[in-house]
């Protein structure tokens, strides 16, 4: 087996020392068990002991496990229940840091991997990748299986080995518990990852890497095309198969309004074109256009406007036997009026 042994005597403080395993890619669940010793003649803390948990060549990030301050009582037991399966691969770090002016010993020995579950330290069920819209709560549910102790401290470790704290943990029975964590780095279009990782009174546990993907709302790059135009109708076609954002596009709606109103409409669009009814003749309105993905607050800002006006509607008006068509209902008159039809 592997074995460290650190004499921290005329050490700098923060000096490191480090043992590293070989790349393992295990398929079913396993366990890694170690032993570590602090010995120092005056019975103060030589140092620290920390371990990683590198994963796919990426970051070391922050420990997963630690002791520090402490002088054993001989050998220590220890486990790392990590739940990281072929084809992914990963490393453990083992790193001694020393303490100036602490002269003593830190040791690591009979590190194994054991083709069985950890006795005291919890394995983690496979974490899910979660998909977000911008803006929005993102929460992670941390489900392992072991016993959940009030000491034991469970958080989420990003792939740069940033940590974000519990939220809430459940116990679900006397072989399982659950956790959610809330991650707030949301505001942006963005992927991450996260892992969780759990510290009891046995070791850690550790997760799968799993992904956080920020989606950004659709909205259309071109304003809707106008097709024809009539005094009370508007035909229209949304434009909405180039975005910016992601999709896919479940809801294709129209918002309109006059340009000097404040009142607004929106209707859901279900065919390629579409026709707005109803509208006042001679009159400028403005149309966007609003995509939806799936998720909630999926609906993205309202797309460029297409600004266009109705036509206006002739009137006919009677005068004695003769009647006038009036050019428009929203022009002047004009001063003379040509006769339509002569009924004399």
């Amino acid at each position: 087996g592997s074995f460290m042994m650190v004499n921290s005597s005329g050490r700098a403080s923060g000096q490191k020392a480090h043992l590293l395993l070989p790349t393992l890619k295990e398929n079913d669940t396993h366990c890694i068990d170690f032993h570590y010793y602090f010995s120092s003649r005056d019975r103060s803390s030589p140092g620290a002991l920390n371990v990683y948990v590198k994963v796919n060549g990426g970051p070391q990030g922050n420990p997963v496990w630690n002791v520090s301050g402490v002088v054993t009582e001989g050998w220590v037991k220890a486990e790392l229940a990590i739940s990281t399966f072929w084809p992914h691969f990963y490393q453990v770090i083992f790193e001694s840091v020393s303490l100036k002016g602490h002269p003593g010993y830190i040791a690591v020995d009979e590190v194994r991997v054991l083709a069985h579950p950890c006795r005291k330290a919890p394995h983690f069920l496979r974490l899910q990748n979660v998909e977000v819209n911008v803006g929005q709560n993102a929460t992670f549910q941390c489900i392992a299986g072991g016993k959940w102790s009030q000491h034991d401290k469970l958080w989420l470790q990003q792939w740069n080995g940033r940590d974000t704290a519990l939220m809430v943990t459940r116990v679900v029975n006397h072989r399982r518990f659950s956790a959610t964590v809330s991650v707030a780095d949301t505001a942006q279009r963005s992927v991450s990852k996260y892992r969780c990782v759990i510290r009891s009174d046995g070791g850690s546990g550790v997760s799968n890497y799993a992904e956080l993907i920020v989606k950004e709302p659709p909205t259309p790059i071109a304003p809707p095309e106008l097709l024809a135009v009539g005094a009370t109708y508007l035909w229209i076609k949304p434009n909405a198969n180039s975005i910016i954002g992601d999709g896919p596009i479940i809801l294709k709606e129209v918002e309109y309004r006059t340009t000097t109103g404040t009142w607004a409409e929106t209707h859901i669009v279900d065919s390629p074109n579409y026709k707005l009814w109803h509208l006042d003749p001679d009159v400028e309105y403005e149309i966007r256009v609003l995509l939806t993905r799936p998720g909630e607050g999926g609906t993205g800002p309202p797309g460029p406007p297409l600004t266009t006006r109705t036509k206006c509607a002739g009137k006919i008006f009677f005068f004695s036997r003769l009647h006038y068509e009036r050019p428009c209902c929203c022009q002047d008159w004009p001063s003379s009026y040509l006769p339509v039809t002569n009924n004399s």
